[in-house]
């Protein structure tokens, strides 16, 4: 972008802020980077807080990372369980299997997440890449939203996610329209995430629960047709797919391997992140093996997470991480460094500099480019 017509067109000052940002997210990348080489992982995949919007304050969760873990992708969860009184009387559900009542999006986590990161030292925000995840991926009005938390919140995010369409026991649950991987307000969502430079961490299960079998996983085709639509948009699927039931479909690493080899999604990153996945990596030396031998043929391609939810201290946050055991003493040096550390500092670092370079470039009260898909959004 620099030296861009369009970068040069609002003056000197527009250009100097411009400039003065790209320096910061240079510095906190240069900060980043030391902590992570001392650490041991990096967490692609975090909540801070949980289905009723509570978890652990921000610096507790510093202390729980330790020396341990360098950087964290950290987001709250978008939806909030309802306590129905008429459902669950007086029970207060804290988990969407706690009761029958309907979950709500609930935007506020956005705003919660960034100021709990705006309290922190510049060199303890280098750690962090805060995620927006506080949108309905059904409503046309989402990439509005996103544009509208970054401009409200600069210098804060990194990516959007992780947010659900397809979700075993979760996706019947939310209020009003149900999220699909067709509906035109994804591919709004992820124009506009290719535009920022946004990374995107997207849960999908591959499959329906319970699938008849050797059928088709429900859900593949349209998600490989949806990822070859926005090749220019680093996407990571999470948990490869799996689901609570939603187990590997027969021949997963086959079905991983057809997306990691085409070159029409090249975009395309898998996670590893939650205990559900870990136990069908490790149930056996086979398929360690057979997981071994995918990601060392696609080291680049594969980030660690642990999917925690609120821990209250690291034994309990970094219980994935030890289950992986069989899987890190499998891999190649190279490729348990890639997965562990590595694939998080080169996308995130990357994802940063972008982000930092739009904000700079369309500041709150600019008059807004149009969001891709649709008219231009009208700012308060």
């Amino acid at each position: 972008m620099l030296g861009t017509p369009h970068t040069w067109r609002y003056g000197t000052g527009k250009f100097s802020i411009f400039l003065a940002s790209l320096l910061l997210a240079c510095c906190y990348s240069t900060a980043a980077q030391s902590t992570s080489d001392r650490a041991e992982l990096n967490d692609a995949h975090f909540h801070l807080t949980n289905y009723i919007q509570q978890g652990t304050d921000i610096r507790d969760f510093l202390a729980i990372m330790g020396t341990k873990v360098g950087r964290v992708a950290l987001f709250g969860i978008p939806l909030q369980q309802q306590w129905s009184y008429q459902n669950s009387g007086d029970f207060a559900p804290t988990y969407y299997l706690q009761t029958d009542a309907p979950l709500y999006y609930y935007s506020f986590t956005d705003a919660y997440i960034a100021m709990a990161y705006r309290s922190l030292s510049p060199e303890q925000q280098a750690r962090i890449d805060p995620m927006i995840t506080g949108f309905n991926p059904a409503d046309m009005y989402a990439a509005d939203h996103i544009r509208r938390v970054l401009q409200t919140f600069p210098g804060v995010f990194t990516g959007i996610g992780e947010f659900t369409i397809h979700k075993e026991f979760v996706s019947s649950k939310v209020s009003g329209e149900t999220a699909s991987l067709t509906n035109p307000a994804l591919d709004r969502i992820l124009d506009f995430a290719g535009e920022v430079g946004l990374i995107v961490l997207i849960h999908n299960d591959v499959d329906a629960p319970f699938p008849k079998e050797g059928a088709e996983p429900l859900y593949l085709a349209q998600m490989k047709s949806l990822l070859k639509r926005h090749p220019n948009v680093p996407i990571i699927w999470a948990h490869c797919g799996v689901g609570r039931v939603v187990r590997p479909v027969n021949q997963h690493t086959a079905m991983l391997a057809s997306i990691l080899g085409d070159p029409g999604m090249r975009n395309v990153y898998f996670d590893i992140s939650w205990d559900e996945v870990a136990k069908y990596i490790v149930a056996s030396p086979e398929s360690v093996r057979i997981t071994a031998d995918l990601i060392n043929r696609y080291p680049e391609r594969f980030l660690f997470g642990t999917d925690e939810v609120a821990p209250p201290n690291q034994e309990k946050y970094l219980r994935v991480y030890y289950q992986y055991e069989p899987l890190w003493n499998a891999l190649s040096p190279q490729a348990s460094e890639d997965v562990r550390k590595g694939n998080y500092q080169r996308l995130f670092d990357e994802a940063r500099r972008k982000v930092r370079a739009w904000e700079a470039a369309n500041p709150r009260g600019h008059s807004p480019t149009p969001v891709a898909g649709g008219p231009a959004s009208e700012l308060p």
